[in-house]
């Protein structure tokens, strides 16, 4: 267990952190993660990691390093135990003073202070669970909102979009409907016009063939006189 938080240390969130050190929320989750892999000690809040100012320079060191980021951390790790170690060493010196307590007034109010500051650090760092939780789910409420917003403008969305096709369809099939009619009303008049073209020809070429006709029986009878021949042309 960590012992070298400081008194009245302020705790920071994944979000803060990110913003102080200038790196993304989830290049956080993976520094944090490389760390733990090589044996680093987070405070944990279940499996949510909390930061101090000692953790921020861990992950600092990470960003600048040019080293592979393992090998950083392992000296990050090494450099965390000297630090538990000294702490544990000044807790060792604090519980071998509880047995002078009551002989030395100067170290019991000593012992006293640093209680009150832990426990200080400790109400702020529930504070800060607590607004960070409290923000949490204002968010989460406001994405509940969101996607219920967005779910029902999608629903109304694609009503309006099937009514649209429905109309756009049936104006489209009245459309062709009214073409094929208009279509089939110009072939109709079409094939008058080739009738009576046909009928024109048929009398062109009937009354063509009795000229051709009488114009031979004249020219059969050269003794009649050319009057015959004339007359053909006022019949």
């Amino acid at each position: 267990m960590r012992r070298d938080i400081q008194p009245n240390e302020r705790a920071f969130s994944s979000k803060e952190v990110a913003e102080e050190v200038g790196i993304a929320t989830p290049t956080v989750r993976k520094y944090g993660q490389i760390l733990e892999r090589n044996g680093y000690e987070f405070l944990k809040d279940g499996d949510r990691r909390i930061f101090v100012q000692s953790d921020i320079g861990a992950l600092i060191a990470l960003r600048d390093t040019d080293k592979p980021l393992d090998d950083t951390a392992k000296d990050l790790v090494n450099q965390q135990k000297e630090r538990l170690e000294g702490s544990n060493e000044k807790e060792i010196a604090l519980i071998d003073t509880y047995g002078n307590i009551p002989h030395d007034p100067n170290q019991l109010k000593e012992v006293f202070m640093f209680l009150v500051n832990e426990l200080a650090a400790t109400r702020e760092m529930n504070v800060q669970l607590t607004n960070d939780m409290s923000e949490l789910k204002t968010k989460v409420s406001r994405l509940q909102q969101d996607h219920h917003v967005i779910s029902s403008s999608i629903g109304n969305s694609a009503q309006k979009t099937s009514a649209k096709i429905e109309k756009l369809t049936e104006q489209q099939n009245i459309h062709y409907e009214t073409l094929l009619q208009q279509e089939k009303q110009k072939s109709e008049l079409l094939q008058k016009e080739i009738q009576n073209m046909r009928d024109e020809q048929k009398k062109e070429w009937s009354s063509q063939n009795d000229f051709n006709k009488r114009l031979e029986e004249a020219i059969q009878k050269p003794k009649e006189k050319w009057g015959g021949l004339f007359s053909i042309f006022r019949k």
